[in-house]
């Protein structure tokens, strides 16, 4: 075990990580950020668009759609406890400064 424990130390150290059994190093690590760029700079914006929208559809085809209705209840009422009700009536008198744009019929 001791010999497991070291070479765990040594990942940890390389700021690699063993969390999940997944390859790769520690999220939020400077090796990590240079990945995601390196990445970024390869396969462009697009890539993570296009991996996005087919990860969020195959949770839509997984959970169905009252899904995202549970945890955008969850998230409004985690920011109430954690900004306060007086947030939202900033926020929605911003929204109401910039006005309704209504859209234009094209003929």
């Amino acid at each position: 075990m001791y010999v497991g424990q070291m070479w765990v130390r040594s990942l940890r150290e390389a700021g690699l990580s063993m969390a999940n059994n997944k390859r790769g190093p520690e999220p939020g690590s400077q090796k990590a950020k240079h990945g995601g760029q390196a990445v970024r700079e390869k396969y462009g914006p697009e890539f993570y668009s296009k991996i996005g929208k087919k990860g969020g559809e195959t949770v839509r085809e997984k959970r169905g759609p009252q899904f995202y209705a549970e945890i955008g209840k969850k998230g409004g009422e985690s920011t109430k406890r954690q900004q306060g009700s007086e947030f939202y009536s900033k926020i929605g008198k911003k929204g109401g400064e910039r006005g309704r744009v209504v859209p234009q019929n094209k003929e």
